[in-house]
């Protein structure tokens, strides 16, 4: 398993870099997310992950660890191929596709081009307990945010509100605004429901 490349940069695309090791070019292909995140240097270092078919080897590059490791827990789930997992990783960064598993948010990762409903739930499902957003951003923590969504929604209930019909409004105002306190998650929803 090749686990990260270090060389001269050749070529460089918004899908895809060759690298130069030792006079050998390897086609790696990225994220726009990593693209966005690499400078204009010719030396070059990403951490890598190898995909091994019976017709080919493909090479996927990654900006930083905790991009491969979230490439990782997403080509796991059943119907979330390479290809698929490298366009939401383009589409949504990181921190945005933790937090939409994290608050359960359907409607952001069913947004990423080629994933449907059914495969957005299976996502969620499957990764709930195996994303932490604190691996990506060293600092974030979705407990509170985890703790203030519950709050709004028992609140919410109470009220007579289904938590069908809330979890939406809800999950909705705190990817808006993820240090919404419980008290204007409560405010915002009633004047949206």
């Amino acid at each position: 398993m090749i686990t990260h490349i270090k060389g001269r940069l050749v070529e460089k695309s918004p899908t895809e870099l060759v690298i130069d090791c030792n006079g050998i070019g390897y086609l790696v292909n990225i994220s726009l997310n990593t693209f966005s995140l690499l400078s204009d240097s010719e030396a070059i270092s990403l951490y890598t992950h190898l995909q091994v078919k019976e017709d080919s080897h493909t090479l996927f590059g990654f900006f930083d660890k905790s991009e491969r490791n979230l490439f990782r827990k997403l080509i796991s789930v059943s119907g979330i191929g390479a290809s698929t997992a490298r366009t939401m990783l383009s589409s949504l960064n990181p921190q945005e596709i933790q937090r939409a598993i994290l608050t359960e948010n359907v409607s952001t990762i069913q947004s990423v081009k080629g994933i449907g409903l059914k495969t957005a739930q299976r996502v969620i499902i499957e990764l709930k307990d195996k994303v932490n957003l604190a691996d990506s951003t060293g600092e974030i923590s979705i407990s509170g945010l985890n703790q203030n969504r519950e709050e709004a929604l028992s609140a919410l209930e109470v009220l007579g509100y289904s938590r069908k019909l809330t979890s939406k409004v809800v999950d909705e105002l705190i990817n808006n605004d993820p240090e919404i306190s419980v008290e204007k998650i409560i405010k915002n929803s009633l004047n949206k429901l």
